[in-house]
This record gives C-alpha cells, sequence and structure tokens, in this order.
C-alpha cells in the first residue's frame, strides 16, 4: 500500500496590507479565506499537527483527504482575520509561537510585523487552534551553542504554558532549519513532534520531528494552491527555493564551523 501523503500549509502573516518584511509570505485575507473555501468544498479533513502526529505514531488510521493549516511567527492577522474564516468553516489550524514577538511582558521587540499579544492567543487557543513554539526569539537554532538552544527552548515552552496553562507539544523550527542536534534537543525538552518546511508533502517515514511543509505566500494563485493540495508539481513550483537552500545551507555549515574553531 502507498504511504500517505498530506499536505502541511505553512502560512505566515495574513495581512492587507502587510509590511515589507512580511509581504511575500503573506496572503491577503482575501485570498486565505478563498483557499479556506476550497479545501471545504473539495471534501478535505483539516487536522492540527498534535493530531496528525499522534495517529502516525500510534499507528491509527488519517481522516478522508487530511491537510493542516499551520502558521508561524504569530502575527496579528491569525486572530483578525484567519479566526473568522477557521471558525465559520469548523476547522482546526496550529499557530506556532515566537514567545519573545508577541506583545506583552516577554516581548523582545523583534517582531517584523503587528504581532499579537497573549489574551489573542489565548482567544485562538480556545477557539481550537493549537499552540505550538516557534523558540523565543527566532534564531536560527542551527547555529546556536547547546547552551543558548537550550534558554531557547525551555523559554518558548514554558512561557507558552504559563500563559495557557498547558505546555505545547509540537514545535516548527523557525527559517525551517534543523540537523540531528536540534531535532535531538527538540525533542529532549518535551515537545512530541516538529515541522521543518522542505516543500514537499509530509510522510510518516519522515519521521515525526522532521515533517515537511509547502509554503503558502503573496504570490500563490488559485491555480498553485489547489496544485499544492494534490501534490502536483510541487518540484517545479519550488525548485528555485530549493536551489536557494542548498546553497545557503553551505553557508550556514560553514559559518557553523567557524564558531565552533
Amino acid at each position: 500500500m502507498r504511504e500517505a501523503s498530506v499536505p502541511i500549509l505553512m502560512y505566515h502573516a495574513v495581512a492587507a496590507e502587510p509590511n515589507d518584511a512580511t509581504r511575500a509570505l503573506s496572503v491577503t485575507p482575501e485570498a486565505f479565506a478563498g483557499q479556506l473555501a476550497v479545501i471545504a468544498d473539495r471534501g478535505l479533513t483539516p487536522l492540527t499537527t498534535a493530531d496528525l502526529a499522534a495517529r502516525w505514531r500510534a499507528g491509527r488510521p488519517l481522516p478522508a483527504r487530511p491537510v493542516l493549516l499551520t502558521f508561524d511567527d504569530g502575527y496579528e492577522g491569525v486572530h483578525r482575520h484567519a479566526l473568522p474564516v477557521l471558525t465559520r468553516h469548523g476547522f482546526p489550524a496550529t499557530l506556532f509561537v515566537s514567545t519573545g514577538w508577541i506583545r506583552g511582558a516577554y516581548d523582545t521587540g523583534g517582531g517584523l510585523d503587528a504581532m499579537l499579544d497573549w489574551r489573542q492567543v489565548r482567544e485562538l487557543a480556545d477557539a481550537g487552534v493549537e499552540i505550538g513554539g516557534h523558540s523565543h526569539t527566532h534564531p536560527q537554532l542551527d547555529q546556536l551553542d547547546d547552551v543558548t538552544l537550550s534558554a531557547e527552548l525551555t523559554r518558548c515552552r514554558y512561557l507558552v504554558g504559563d500563559e495557557l496553562g498547558a505546555l505545547p507539544e509540537s514545535f516548527a523550527y523557525p527559517y525551517g532549519y534543523s540537523s540531528r542536534r536540534i531535532r535531538t534537543a527538540v525533542r529532549g525538552h518535551g515537545f512530541a513532534q516538529a515541522l521543518a518546511v522542505g516543500n514537499s508533502l509530509a510522510r510518516r517515514a519522515q519521521g515525526p520531528y522532521a515533517l515537511r511543509r509547502v509554503t503558502v505566500r503573496r504570490s500563490t494563485d488559485a491555480e498553485e494552491f489547489e496544485r499544492l493540495l494534490d501534490g502536483r508539481a510541487i518540484a517545479r513550483t519550488f525548485a528555485r527555493d530549493r536551489a536557494l537552500t542548498k546553497g545557503y545551507a553551505v553557508v550556514r555549515r560553514t559559518r557553523q564551523l567557524h564558531r565552533l574553531v
């Protein structure tokens, strides 16, 4: 039997007028509403990250035509624009927050655009959105030493726990960057699963700490969105992204080696 493949959609900001820092990875409220209408019309079944990973871990079957809706960083438009559409359709989703970017007592000032506050994060959680971790200050985790890495993961996990009353189970790597050391650390800090990017469909064989996602961005038109859902022509769609990622991976490995010397 062919292994099930699941589209995990990666969103960032949902905004009519994003700033330059978030524009490329944002979607308009109208585009987001249209995309969720497509998911509903096609009879897809949205899951949370924790639900998908738990089913795969236990060997339980997936629902018909599963899909995941995920949001990174914690932009305010997820509450203002995305939540009403999710609620209208009764769709769950997962939001991965960088706790130092959320407005409030722990805000480091690093947020790239208008960010959520903790009241809004709690309202999202109460509405059925799974809240996961995305580090504290959104660094490239594979460039950190072990002590700093541990601090990023610990602070993120326990701040979410303190604010929501439950520790997060899921994690998403900032920028999608991970390594065996990073995946081991994420697991050791209590996260049960983690998402990368990879721009391909997720499969059980990837393992619970390296599940891949596909990027939805401002340039994603209706035709491309349907291809992402079907897993068609994904390699061609993201060919340039993959080439840039491979090149930058060499640069980052070189930087890391220099830090260790």
